[in-house]
């Protein structure tokens, strides 16, 4: 692996963030995936997929399909991660930091071109970093850099960050689409219209509720992508996609769900498994209704057994998760109060809260954006009611789940959310009084925000452990949210496709690398 920084600083380590064994891609069956070279360089692909892009704005997206699936071929980033979640170089070749841990100093490759044609250099940089910057552009990465004082450019191949303090998660945090580079002369309605990234893949049309259509960058700055076109398909039913699979319609798509993927090898689809580095959960909105008292939290927290929504929803492939999924900062979770279900201890909990007469929590659930949402929900319901609370579900397209989710317009949410292999870039935005989707956890602490400032200050990973363990026993003895369970992608491939690599995050980026038999 290329070295990523030659700083002195005592966090430098933190760009080479190492993932465990345990993620590891392994396949369903006993069959080896196929060779690149079985396939031919500038064939086309058809990706299907169950729910239309809701944004081509990669500082706002926050549907799975839109930052994992569409805009990761799209657009650069500063730094990448690997296919083991390593941090890597991406549009900096390398990055120096200074001995204090103050100053970030980015190298940038020539020779880089956005799809208009127009030349990158550090103004685009420096122009991107400052509208993530800037809380009026609403980006969902702000926290990203919410450490950074300052952003100059002494000359076009060169970007300076000045920090407030030491920040080891800064590497982490730029590989993500949400901190994609734009080119500085770009507007927001132009992007919507036409994407102007730096990305393997050009946008070539779209047709609402129907496709997008990607077309290969031969201008890339890695060697030219594999794929002349990909289009990425709108299928609603999963079922529906293996069927267009099995007519050759469709080559790859990506299902969370068991009873799909062992249809679809069932019928010669060939099927990777991957665990997630995502997590279900149960997020409850402490600025809303009941759930503003912390003993109803905690009742839902007991009333909930984890292992069962597991079951229901997923056929119990996974795992019980705690807060961090990360296996280096792993949370443990049975490290929480009422650790498997205890009905008693629920009612004890809504009975402190002056509420044993039962309460209602008005609960958002997305249909379509990840196929056992509604399960999930199913479950959840059932089992509150046995201490009488009750979820009073609204199931939403993916379109209205999102508007509500990323204003905060909730009392509970089921979500899937994506992790990161860094724990202040994972939770930050999330339980930092400053944070970007803070308004969307809907709670934090003068003890978060401490925990998080220290963690994030040191790459020490014992002392970092500590830290996030710190951080992790926050969230869970206040329930916070409920934390449920990770789960698996499966990716489904006709025999003609080779040279897809499956990443836990669910990035799609490797489709720059994957051919397919014309």
């Amino acid at each position: 692996m290329q070295r990523a920084s030659r700083a002195a600083a005592p966090w430098a380590a933190m760009t080479g963030i190492v993932v465990a064994v345990a993620l590891a891609v392994s396949g369903c069956s006993s069959s080896s995936a196929p060779s690149p070279a079985s396939g031919k360089v500038g064939g086309n692909l058809v990706v299907g997929m169950t729910t239309d892009v809701l944004s081509l704005d990669p500082w706002k997206a926050t549907q799975f399909q839109d930052v994992y699936d569409v805009l990761p071929n799209i657009y650069g980033t500063v730094t990448e991660l690997d296919k083991n979640l390593n941090v890597v170089p991406g549009l900096a070749k390398s990055w120096d930091v200074s001995k204090d841990g103050l100053t970030v100093t980015f190298h940038l490759r020539s020779g880089v071109t956005f799809h208009s044609g127009a030349p990158f250099s550090s103004a685009d940089v420096v122009s991107s970093f400052k509208k993530i910057m800037d809380p009026a552009t609403a980006a969902v990465a702000r926290t990203a850099l919410a450490n950074v004082s300052a952003v100059s450019a002494p000359d076009a191949k060169t970007v300076v960050l000045a920090l407030g303090s030491p920040d080891a998660s800064i590497p982490a945090g730029l590989a993500s689409v949400n901190t994609a580079i734009l080119s500085q002369k770009g507007t927001e309605a132009a992007m919507a219209a036409a994407p102007n990234g730096t990305g393997a893949y050009k946008f070539k049309s779209r047709a609402a509720g129907q496709s997008l259509t990607l077309v290969a960058n031969a201008d890339y700055w890695r060697a030219k992508p594999t794929l002349g076109q990909i289009q990425f398909r709108v299928i609603p039913a999963l079922q529906s996609i293996v069927s267009a699979m099995q007519a050759g319609n469709v080559q790859l798509a990506t299902f969370d769900d068991p009873i799909v993927a062992k249809t679809a090898q069932g019928s010669g689809i060939q099927v990777a498994k991957t665990l997630q580095l995502s997590y279900h959960v149960l997020q409850l909105n402490a600025t809303k209704g009941d759930v503003a008292n912390k003993d109803v939290r905690l009742a839902v927290q007991c009333a909930v057994d984890r292992k069962q929504v597991l079951d229901a929803a997923a056929l119990g492939a996974g795992a019980i998760t705690g807060p961090f999924t990360p296996p280096v900062y792993k949370s443990d979770p049975s490290d929480q109060p009422c650790p498997t279900q205890n009905l008693t201890e629920a009612k004890k909990h809504l009975a402190k809260a002056g509420k044993s007469s039962g309460v209602t929590i008005k609960t958002i659930v997305s249909q379509g954006e990840y196929s056992t949402s509604v399960n999930e929900a199913q479950s959840l319901k059932a089992q509150l009611a046995k201490v009488g609370i009750t979820l009073n579900l609204e199931v939403l397209d993916s379109n209205a789940y999102v508007a509500k989710w990323i204003a905060g317009d909730f009392e509970a949410a089921v979500a899937l959310n994506g992790g990161s292999p860094d724990p202040n870039t994972m939770y930050g935005r999330y339980f930092t009084s400053t944070g970007s989707l803070n308004k969307v956890a809907g709670y934090s602490s003068p003890t978060l925000d401490k925990l998080f400032v220290e963690g994030r200050s040191t790459s020490d990973v014992t002392e970092r452990k500590a830290i996030y363990k710190k951080v992790s026993e926050q969230l869970v003895s206040n329930a916070a949210w409920v934390w449920l369970f990770t789960g698996y992608n499966y990716t489904a491939t006709t025999s003609g496709v080779a040279g897809f690599t499956p990443m836990v995050n669910g990035s799609t980026q490797f489709l720059r690398e994957t051919t397919v038999s014309k």
